[in-house]
């Protein structure tokens, strides 16, 4: 049986600070760190390490290769911001271990949870996220989309809060406008918007609006969208930001519902 492991590590969305005490002894002790070229940059250098980066949409050979790295007795650390549960590098190891080779089964495997880019951009303004909600990647990369319709639409049906990872990249910068127009025909103009832009980094931006004033072009793949339920509220406040929640009581929904 081989003397390695592997690691599966969340590294939060930005913010050192944000980088739980689990995650960095287990990035401190690794022999070898895997991943996306961007998140390793993040991490500080040390010596007795050696890095293996790879670039965007390689989920799966990168995963590969950390399992083959833990197979030759390494102390395997692969990294994803965010947390690595939520559209992620766990689910790329589990799918390679699946797939992959047979040994790679009784390897010394775990993983070690971040602070979510949708956590991060709700505690920046209060409590969006404070009563029933789901999450939703608009990349259709992986799934056709069709499948993304049929999850918005549900979603904004069943009136959840709705947290919108990867809503738009240059490669398919229309799909943002598709999502939008869809649940502007599902959800009242009213409903709170939050842009959430590089949260936990230096060119952090965040922006409240509703459904009917949002531009969706704002949002590129540095962007958490959230978009409220119909019981989601906005508190002003004067020269800050405003405080956004949905609240925890289903008494909070209109009289209406459902």
């Amino acid at each position: 049986m081989s003397k390695g492991n592997l690691r599966i590590v969340g590294i939060g969305p930005g913010d050192a600070a944000w980088m739980t005490p689990e995650a960095s002894a287990i990035v401190a002790q690794a022999s070898d760190l895997v991943g996306y070229a961007p998140y390793l940059a993040r991490l500080p250098e040390r010596a007795a390490q050696t890095r293996h980066a790879s670039d965007n949409r390689e989920e799966i050979s990168r995963a590969r290769e950390a399992l083959a790295l833990a197979a030759r007795d390494k102390q395997v650390a692969i990294v994803s911001g965010g947390d690595p549960g939520i559209f992620a590098m766990a689910a790329a190891v589990f799918e390679a271990i699946e797939t992959g080779e047979p040994h790679w089964r009784a390897l010394d495997i775990a993983v070690a949870p971040g602070i979510s880019a949708m956590q991060a951009a709700a505690a920046r303004l209060g409590a969006p996220l404070g009563h029933d909600f789901c999450v939703i990647s608009l990349s259709d990369n992986l799934k056709p989309w069709p499948l993304v319709e049929q999850r918005l639409i549900a979603a904004a049906e069943a009136d959840f809060v709705i947290a919108l990872y990867n809503p738009a990249s240059k490669a398919r910068p229309e799909r943002i406008h598709d999502a939008f127009a869809l649940l502007r025909a599902r959800k009242g103009g009213a409903t709170p918007v939050i842009f959430a832009h590089a949260v936990g980094r230096a060119e952090e931006k965040i922006e409240v609006t509703s459904l009917d004033a949002a531009d969706p072009s704002r949002a590129n793949m540095s962007t958490l969208v959230i978009i409220g339920s119909s019981a989601t509220r906005v508190i002003a406040r004067v020269g800050a930001p405003p405080f956004v929640y949905t609240p925890r009581s289903a008494s909070g929904l209109p009289s209406t519902w459902p």
